[in-house]
């Protein structure tokens, strides 16, 4: 195929990107990679530029969200760089794994995830101690707080610590998912309405991928930087879209898509996994 015939396509999977970023919170990454392969980039380029599209996509995202409402930044940002620390230990794991193993193992993480999400969502469990005020998330019971005096719940901080940690490891070890990872992550952990679960994982996938694609710097990969580029530009632009369509989606609508989309992205990924290994 001719550059222009691969720019377009590269367009049009980047809308697909940014949509499924910006409305889900995920996706962004096991779109980006095969996308970047099927386009003729090899999978250390595929998953450099891959960083890229997801880490600019992500902070253009959280931007949309957060001034929506619907974004828990000190929460974001907090959990972002404990995953960042497991990311890195996991990243130095997954060399030691064959690629076929590694992808059997997301096959499998993403179809228990999937259907944690869906059996929460048909049983119709709504966490909570929250409400909305203003279009804004209010939460009753903070985990820790310095004023008027400290005050830490500290089995319940430590449950986020851990969580935060096993998602950076499972996301450096297996090189993608990060938004698969950690929207259930701060559903389950955090018990956050899907909505706000999704705008908050953009902050933590932003600084996950900058973090990851600066790890890479000197490594001596380099993609095809126009293909990249219009991946980022288009799923840019429509991840504000998505982020803004978030907002006015009923949020089991969103829930029933997200727990849906793991679902199928574990059938492509098993389906991968047992061609590679046969």
């Amino acid at each position: 195929m001719t550059l222009p015939v691969l720019v377009a396509l590269a367009v049009v999977a980047g809308a697909l990107i940014g949509l499924s970023l910006g409305a889900l919170g995920g996706g962004g990454s096991i779109l980006a990679v095969p996308v970047l392969v099927a386009l003729g980039q090899g999978p250390a380029q595929a998953t450099t530029g891959s960083l890229v599209v997801v880490a600019v996509t992500s902070l253009a995202g959280a931007v949309t969200a957060h001034r929506a409402g619907n974004v828990l930044l000190g929460r974001g940002v907090a959990f972002g760089l404990v995953a960042t620390g497991g990311a890195v230990a996991g990243a130095r794991a997954s060399s030691a794994v064959p690629e076929a193993v590694l992808l059997a193992a997301f096959a499998v993480l993403m179809l228990v995830v999937g259907g944690v999400l869906a059996v929460r969502q048909w049983r119709g469990r709504h966490a909570a101690p929250a409400h909305r005020s203003a279009g804004r998330l209010v939460i009753d019971d903070p985990i820790i707080t310095f004023s008027p005096t400290f005050a830490c719940q500290c089995p319940r901080a430590l449950k986020v610590l851990v969580t935060a940690t096993v998602v950076g490891l499972l996301t450096g070890f297996l090189g993608v998912g990060g938004g698969f990872l950690v929207v259930p992550a701060l559903l389950l952990a955090l018990s956050l309405p899907i909505d706000f679960a999704a705008g908050t994982s953009l902050v933590v996938i932003a600084i996950t991928s900058a973090v990851a694609l600066a790890a890479r710097a000197g490594a001596g990969v380099s993609p095809d930087w126009t293909l990249v580029a219009a991946l980022t530009v288009a799923s840019t632009v429509t991840a504000v879209a998505g982020a803004r369509l978030a907002d006015r989606l009923d949020t089991r609508l969103l829930s029933t898509a997200f727990a849906a989309l793991v679902l199928a992205v574990a059938a492509y990924t098993a389906a991968l996994a047992l061609h590679a290994l046969v």
